[in-house]
């Protein structure tokens, strides 16, 4: 028996690794694809890519099928997310770029931030911790639920843009289109 989750990023990551250049999106640190159960309570409850999905020959590659339970960071995301928006079950991280801002603004979606260099020393030194405390800053600094949520990094920390949806194969469809303009305004 199939699980739904499970399907559903097999099909985003499906998306997303046939579209051409799609590489140009994946961050230094990889990106990943996750989608959690309704009410999920650890990363157990969140199908992701094992090992995370990376760049090859310009293409976004995973080697591995979805599982549970194969995101700590990413799932962190998504259940702190959750919490507050229990119809976004899924996200997507991707390179930051101030264009890529630009452009998730033009197309009309909701995009909200948090400056890491603010994170408390108690949230830094909580293993874990930094994630929830982020989402949680993002959502106070929007009027309405973000679609989009960055941040600047930090030291130590890349910057990082994460794409929010119902479910992977959306928030894939949305990575896709964003790709799109990405392209044309870089030329490629």
């Amino acid at each position: 028996m199939m699980i739904m989750e499970i399907e559903n990023v097999r099909r985003a990551l499906e998306m997303i690794s046939s579209a051409e250049d799609f590489g140009i999106l994946i961050p230094e640190v990889r990106s990943n694809i996750v989608m959690a159960r309704s009410n999920p309570c650890g990363p157990e409850d969140v199908a992701a890519v094992p090992g995370r999905i990376t760049e090859f020959q310009g293409r976004a590659f995973a080697c591995r099928d979805p599982e549970y339970g194969a995101s700590s960071h990413m799932a962190r995301f998504i259940i702190a997310l959750n919490e507050h928006l229990p119809a976004r079950r899924s996200a997507l991280n991707i390179k930051f770029d101030e264009s890529i801002i630009s452009i998730c603004e033009d197309m009309g979606l909701v995009v909200s931030s948090y400056d890491r260099s603010r994170e408390p020393d108690i949230v830094r030194d909580t293993e874990g911790g930094s994630i929830p405390w982020g989402v949680e800053e993002a959502l106070r600094n929007s009027e309405s639920p973000p679609d989009v949520i960055y941040h600047r990094g930090a030291w130590g920390k890349e910057p990082m843009i994460v794409l929010t949806g119902r479910d992977a194969v959306e928030v894939a469809e949305l990575a896709i289109r964003i790709l799109r303009e990405y392209k044309s305004l870089k030329g490629i």
